[in-house]
């Protein structure tokens, strides 16, 4: 690991990649070097030139070019947002097995390279491809994240917060479980500042009601594919994730962030990579917080569990 350097390289120079890379540079200061890889090499080279002529008007004063797997070695971070693109219909789950074929061409290289860094995978379906990063490179659990379910974490608090009428910020809540459809929220950790929202709810005096929660909810949850609908894909709010969990490794900042991790015991589950608040920082995933669910709540987390074991047990790698 590049300690003084603070070299992040990114493969796949797609949407999600390239908005990740565009938010890297706008933000400033977070890394001094940014390598893009990409099968289509001239699209990488491309883009690091789009960049770079930008870089004036930006906050940053960073190396940008186009690489190779080499180029890995004395990376801090290696983020991949590599795959085939998900379709209008298709469940995160579907992409997996064609998404292993391609990151079977790329963990191998990467390894090979030298790199002694973190893996930061953002491809779809996350929870398992970062399970496959780990299976594949064979590096410590701590040193393997997913974006897990970071986004979705976002996009609770942004609509609880425009309902409360409250700054997102103050609002505490997080989204667990595979990032897809059998994610939820556990509402008895939901707070606002340090009130718990469903004493807020159960004040008639208020006018809020379990019913908007719970559409909220099912709104984080298929915020995804209303976007694929309308758009094709998503890539701004993802590429912000990453950028956001790149700052807490790089900066040491031991932030509290909702991504995909292994689990040691943790809510009762082993070896499976799903999104749970965890401590992040310069080593990678310093501690796993384990919530403090209602019996409803821990039978929704190993629901979700199942799922993505069930769908990485049929796999080869």
């Amino acid at each position: 690991m590049n300690r003084d350097g603070r070299k992040v390289v990114l493969v796949g120079t797609g949407m999600v990649g390239m908005s990740f890379a565009y938010s890297l540079v706008n933000q400033g200061g977070i890394c001094n070097e940014l390598v893009l890889i990409d099968v289509n090499k001239a699209r990488a080279n491309g883009e690091a030139m789009d960049l770079n002529h930008g870089l004036a008007f930006g906050k940053s004063n960073m190396k940008i070019y186009a690489g190779e797997y080499s180029d890995c070695r004395d990376a801090d971070i290696v983020v991949i947002a590599a795959g085939v693109a998900q379709k209008e219909g298709e469940t995160r789950l579907d992409l997996l097995q064609r998404n292993t074929e391609v990151f079977k061409s790329i963990i191998g290289p990467v390894v090979k390279s030298g790199f002694d860094g973190i893996f930061l995978v953002a491809t779809n379906p996350v929870d398992i491809m970062t399970r496959v990063t780990y299976e594949l490179s064979r590096f410590g659990a701590t040193r393997v994240i997913g974006t897990g379910t970071s986004l979705d974490t976002a996009r609770l608090r942004y609509l609880l917060g425009d309902y409360f009428t409250v700054d997102p910020r103050n609002i505490h809540a997080y989204v667990i479980g595979e990032h897809g459809d059998s994610e939820f929220v556990p509402f008895s950790q939901v707070m606002l500042a340090t009130k718990p929202v469903g004493s807020i709810i159960a004040d008639p005096r208020n006018g809020y009601s379990r019913e908007k929660i719970e559409e909220i909810e099912d709104q984080v949850r298929t915020a995804a594919y209303k976007i694929i609908e309308a758009k094709n894909a998503t890539y701004y709010g993802i590429g912000m994730a990453l950028t956001r969990i790149v700052r807490a490794i790089l900066g040491d900042e031991n932030s509290v962030l909702t991504v995909s991790c292994k689990l040691c015991g943790e809510y009762g589950e082993r070896s499976v990579f799903i999104g749970v608040p965890a401590i992040i920082g310069r080593s990678g995933v310093k501690e796993i917080l384990e919530l403090d669910l209602t019996e409803e709540e821990s039978a929704k987390f190993r629901a979700s569990a199942k799922v993505l074991n069930d769908s990485f047990e049929g796999l080869t790698l």
